[in-house]
Formats: structure tokens, sequence, C-alpha cells
């Protein structure tokens, strides 16, 4: 959604089979995380190149952290608490006027970071990035491994998943597709691989491809992942929602247990549960909603929680999902308002969506050719750049503040602009945290490493663990 447009060139990666050279078709690369998640770019395939990739290649410049592999097969490599998040790789451009580049993150604070994003194509032999994601990946690569944090390449994403539903439909396929990855995570060093199919058998962002056989075929590229010997002992990890993967008939699996089997973890994408396609206001990434009234009860980490471990998912493989990010709305002072206190769910204008930081989206057309409107996204630093909060995190001068104790996230509202902001705080990333510990959860990730303003956000779920 939220498209911060520039473009880059494409490189498609080819995997050579033994039996044919297949190069993929190039594909028009619109990179976000998934859902609605903050910061995105508009690529095009314009001048775009070919790049074979060798099943010997490696440009990884360190080695990598030690690893075994479990009588499982689940790699090792994983380690016990998960401090993770995603690093956009587009966001190392500077044509928006704020960046975020390798060198500004705090490895010692991590202990796993994600590079976003790789693309499915039409073509199982072939997953694609960009050229800049091609000097950066070496980079973020290195520094990981120089600092004993493994890393992975997401793969998918908001526009990267058109091609996941044909690319595990068949036997055939998910070999090819095996030996794709295999192929990448090797030339580049990689540790691990997260997926980011937003969604199996359920329509994103407009025009995937999707069966009802998805979510089947997803575990059964998996399997295959977890018994091919070069890819046996990776990381293997899945951005999901806070419902289970979609059954044949679209509703929510009821047993996952197989792939927990296989997979290192899930990061559950507990953010965007209220946005501009809401009916109010709402909390962007609620930790609790069973105190709301009974019509705000969109979905939260702790139901999301509930739903996964019901069928099956260890807690101790499931990732807290948290957001470095707000949505804003446009809400008049008769709404925001009860005398000086915020309202909680007040109605907004749809019609006028607020404009959000440098790293917003802009108004423009997706990949499917469908109109996408302002988004609205502010990041953390954002809401500070922007006035919001003060450069330590408070609320700032004529700015109005709520907390939220049953959601246990924040809210600021500008009464001259008339724009409210639905985010966590550090308050709100201490009680992640907290929750994460209480829990017995794996760790957190959040998205994204950038959105965050001098460590602010990621030492308050640190200290909550």
């Amino acid at each position: 959604m939220r498209v911060s447009s520039f473009l880059t060139t494409l490189v498609t990666l080819s995997t050579v089979l033994s039996s044919a050279t297949a190069v993929g078709t190039k594909v028009r690369r619109c990179a976000v995380r998934g859902g609605a998640k903050s910061g995105s770019v508009s690529s095009s395939a314009s001048g775009s190149s070919s790049t074979p990739v060798s099943s010997s290649g490696n440009s990884g410049s360190s080695s990598p952290p030690s690893s075994t592999s479990t009588s499982s097969g689940v790699s090792s490599k994983a380690p016990q608490v998960v401090q993770s998040a995603w690093f956009a790789g587009y966001h190392v451009d500077s044509s928006t006027g704020v960046s975020f580049n390798v060198d500004q993150i705090s490895w010692s604070k991590y202990t796993h970071m994600t590079y976003a994003f790789a693309v499915t194509s039409p073509d199982p032999t072939s997953i694609s990035i960009s050229s800049q994601d091609e000097e950066v990946i070496p980079q973020l690569v290195s520094a990981a491994h120089n600092n004993n944090v493994t890393v992975s390449i997401s793969v998918g994403g908001w526009t990267g998943s058109r091609y996941f539903s044909t690319a595990v439909a068949s036997q055939a396929s998910r070999t090819q597709f095996v030996t794709t990855l295999s192929n990448f995570v090797n030339k580049y060093g990689f540790d691990g691989i997260d997926f980011d199919w937003e969604y199996p058998n359920k329509q994103g962002i407009g025009c995937n491809a999707i069966s009802p056989g998805d979510s089947a075929n997803f575990l059964s590229l998996l399997q295959l992942l977890r018994s091919t010997p070069s890819t046996k002992d990776l990381i293997l990890s899945v951005a999901t929602s806070i419902l289970p993967f979609a059954s044949s008939s679209g509703a929510p699996m009821t047993d996952v247990s197989a792939f927990a089997k296989v997979i290192d973890w899930i990061e559950m994408m507990n953010y965007d549960i209220w946005g501009s396609w809401s009916s109010a206001v709402g909390p962007n990434a609620p930790l609790a909603d069973s105190c709301a009234p009974g019509p705000d009860q969109q979905g939260s980490a702790t139901s999301g929680i509930q739903a996964w471990t019901a069928a099956g998912m260890p807690a101790d493989k499931l990732v807290l999902g948290v957001a470095a990010y707000g949505h804003s709305f446009s809400v008049s002072p008769q709404n925001a308002l009860q005398g000086e206190s915020l309202v909680a769910y007040p109605a907004f204008n749809k019609n006028n969506q607020p404009a959000g930081d440098n790293w917003d989206a802009t108004p423009g057309t997706d990949i499917c050719g469908n109109a996408t409107p302002q988004g609205g996204i502010f990041t953390y630093w954002g809401l500070i750049a922007n006035g919001f909060l003060t450069s330590t995190g408070q609320n700032a001068p004529g700015i109005d503040y709520r907390f939220d104790t049953c959601s246990q996230t924040a809210y600021v509202y500008n009464p001259q602009s008339q724009v409210m902001v639905s985010f966590d705080d550090q308050r709100a990333f201490t009680a992640k945290g907290q929750f994460i510990r209480t829990k017995n959860l794996r760790g957190f990730s959040m998205w994204e490493a950038g959105g965050d303003e001098k460590d602010m956000l990621l030492d308050a779920i640190i200290g909550g663990l």
C-alpha cells in the first residue's frame, strides 16, 4: 500500500537446472512489508538484467555464526530468544530525504536480522531483487556475521507474493523453487529464509494467484526445504497474520502442528489491526482487546497467540511482530476530545487521509493497476520530526496524548491540524516485552529497524524482556 515511489532496476536471479536454463520473467517491484505495513518502493523493470545464480557462489565476506542441525532437522542457529527486525533495503536510498543504512544498525542489541525483500516471479526458477539490493545485501550479511548475528532473506511482502501459489503448486515447481532459494542464499551467504506470503488461499494486494491448496502446498515446500541437504540447516521462519493459515475452505486452520515441526519460528504480525479501512480510529498494534466494546474487538496479540497455540504452534516458536510506526486519521476536535481527554475509538473523516512522514506512500497505482491512496503512515522518528513527540518520545507541547490501558497502545492528537495517530510508544513496547516474557514466547521482530529513533523502542522492548 504505502508507496514512496522511486525507480530501481530489477535483477532476475535464475536457477540453472540440470535439464535446462530457465530465466524468469522480470517483475515490477513495489516492495512493502505485508498487509498495510509502513514503507515501500516502486521500481520498474526498465533496463533490468539477468544474473545467473550458481550453487557454488557465495558473496558473503565473513563466516556465519556456527550452527548444527537438531534431530528434528530444525536449525539450531536460532538463539533461545529472538531479538530481530526487518531491514528495508529500499530505505538506504536517500531520495526521500531520510535514509537508514547498514552502519546505523545497533548490532549488539539484535540476535537476528531479516532483509526485505526478494520477490516471487511467474517462473519458480527465479526470484527477483533490485540492483540496489545487490549492493546492500552483501553489506548487511557481512556486518551481521561480523557481529555474530544471523541474517535471513525475506521472500514476498505485500507486493511480492503474487506468484507464491504457482511456485508451490506441484512437486515439480516446489523442487525448482527450492533449488532457486538454495542458490540464492548460497550466493549471498544468508543463514535463513523468511517467507512473507500474503496470503496463502487469501487475496492480498488484489492480483495474487491463489488456490484452495495453498497452505498444504506451502507445508510441502517447507518440508522439502527441511529435507534437502543444501537447505535443511537454514533458519526457516514465516511472517503471518494473527490468525493461522487459511485452510482449503478459507477458514483458519485448526491444526498447524506439521508446520511447527519444520520451521524455527513464525513472526505473528500484530499490526495494521486498525487503519484507514476501519470504521473508527483504533489501535494499530493492540496487545489485548477483550476489554474493549464488542464491535471494537478486532484482534490483538493476546487473541492471536491464543489462536496459534490452540492450533498447535508452540509458544516458543511464536515471535511477536511489533511496529515502529503508526496510522494517522483526520479527526475533528468534536470527535477527538471529551473535555480535555482524547476519546477512545472516535469517528474520522475517510475522505481526508492525512499525509504521513517522508517514508509515507503517495497516491499512485499499484502493480495490479489499482489506484492507491495516501498512506498516512508515521514512523516513530517521523512522529518526532513532525512535532507530535519530543526528542525523548514525550508528547510535544500542544499535542494531546492518551495511553489506552486496554490495548496498551498510545494516541497523539494535534488539534490544529486535526490529525490523530495511533502508534506504539516506549511504554507500549515495554508492555510488549513483558508480554513476550510472561507468555514464554520466542522473542520479537520489529518492522522496521529504520523506523525507530535512537533505539528508544528497541531499548524499551528489550528492557521488558
